[in-house]
């Protein structure tokens, strides 16, 4: 049944896109790749063909598409085709008229689900609207699949609450900007998968782009963690520069067993009522930063 699936290979795509020059093709190819490899679910980077590096709000504008576009629907016959499922990402023309940088998750030739992202990073904040709904949890062939994309990652309470909602892979488009690393390190946001997989107890697949777009260099970082927060793939294999197909096979039932131990529940032994979150820093203000 949909959402009870056994062990599923998982692929994490690295590809480049350019505003200047989209190329649904590149995707295309990596999704085949994939699913040559084994893959039966298929994650893709962030505004996967369209680009990322716009110059403004009217050219993210222009780029834009509805969810029944031809970008959504290449991906929803790629899925009929291969049989499989992909999470990729797009620049989402809503029907308010607002633009979104949105994941949508197809399988069989159908739009199973878009989410919009909700935590917008840096200079999104003056391209995109920010999403408004939580990250659905779509019951698909290869598991109980939550999308995400790139920054909504860095929130653990975003992961927390698909977690609770009975999410078993978390699959993210990400575009990482490229930052120096300390030698023999990996980027930080790959600490940020394996500790929120292994806090939560899901599994964690991370498509990231690759190359470069008008100066802005990205880490291609793919990355698969499983819900004990092991690195099962990434971010190694082909060179940063070079486009490649990350492979690693998922058991959903173990994201289903929160327990740590047998006295302790990753969910279960949370105590919200000791905990106190506020929405803007004022709120803190003239306090001490610890309790006398």
């Amino acid at each position: 049944m949909p959402g009870a699936a056994g062990a599923v290979t998982a692929a994490a795509c690295r590809i480049p896109a350019w505003i200047d020059a989209p190329d649904p093709a590149i995707a295309e190819r990596a999704v085949r790749e994939a699913v040559a490899g084994g893959a039966r679910l298929v994650v893709l980077p962030e505004l996967t063909v369209c680009g990322y590096a716009f110059a403004d709000a009217a050219e993210a504008r222009s780029a834009a598409e509805p969810a029944d576009g031809p970008t959504v629907a290449r991906f929803a016959a790629l899925s009929a085709e291969l049989r499989c499922v992909v999470v990729a990402g797009f620049a989402e023309l809503g029907a308010d008229g607002r633009v979104y940088n949105s994941a949508v998750v197809v399988e069989n030739g159908v739009r199973r689900a878009v989410y919009r992202k909700a935590h917008l990073w840096d200079r999104e904040k003056e391209l995109f609207t920010p999403g408004q709904a939580p990250a659905p949890v779509v019951a698909t062939a290869a598991g109980r699949i939550a999308p995400m994309v790139c920054y909504d990652l860095e929130f653990p309470e975003w992961v927390r609450r698909v977690a609770q909602d009975g999410a078993e892979i978390v699959a993210v488009p990400v575009n990482w900007p490229w930052r120096p690393t300390p030698a023999g390190q990996d980027p930080l946001e790959v600490a940020k998968v394996r500790a929120v997989a292994g806090a939560y107890r899901v599994h964690i697949v991370v498509a990231d782009r690759c190359g470069t777009e008008r100066g802005v260099a990205w880490f291609g970082a793919p990355v698969i963690a499983d819900a004990d927060g092991n690195l099962l793939a990434g971010p190694g294999g082909p060179p940063p520069g070079e486009p490649g197909v990350l492979l690693a096979t998922l058991d959903p039932a173990a994201a289903r067993d929160k327990r740590l131990t047998p006295h302790n529940h990753v969910l279960h032994d949370r105590r919200p009522e000791l905990y106190r979150e506020t929405d803007t820093d004022s709120d803190t203000e003239g306090a001490p930063p610890w309790p006398a």
